[in-house]
């Protein structure tokens, strides 16, 4: 017999430092045993927002799937810059190149709504002139 689902939850969490606060406290889980797991998992992802996602049983144990990090953020830290554009595309804040679009599209692969390279770098490019950052050839 499968347990039942009580509360799913999409968090963005910081990387080997969760902390138990009120976004779990929302979840119903044990807090403590989830900080401590998920911090162990993401050790290595220190200082990046994590996507997880927890699903929240009514015998109040839990699962939860880590994703990859968001675009933006990774966008960001590849043109060295704290935040995009706030007139979006009109005013260019950074600078990537070809090779970095490559290897952030490659990472968001899993994540995306496409199943080529291709695509995943057509979407992250998208991101990125909306956030005031120019791609180099």
């Amino acid at each position: 017999m499968s347990k039942k689902i009580a509360k799913v939850l999409k968090l963005e969490l910081p990387g080997g430092d969760a902390k138990p606060g009120p976004k779990l406290a929302a979840a119903g889980i044990n807090m403590g045993k989830f900080t401590v797991d998920f911090n162990a998992k993401t050790a290595d992802r220190r200082g990046e927002i994590v996507p997880v996602l927890i699903t929240a049983y009514e015998d109040k144990s839990f699962d939860f799937v880590i994703k990859t990090s968001p675009v933006a953020s990774l966008l960001l830290k590849a043109a060295g810059i704290q935040k995009g554009s706030s007139g979006g595309s009109k005013s260019v804040v950074g600078h990537i190149s070809k090779e970095q679009l490559r290897k952030i599209a490659e990472y968001k692969l899993p994540d995306l709504n496409c199943v080529d390279i291709e695509a995943a770098m057509r979407i992250v490019e998208g991101s990125a002139r909306n956030m005031g950052i120019v791609v180099d050839d």
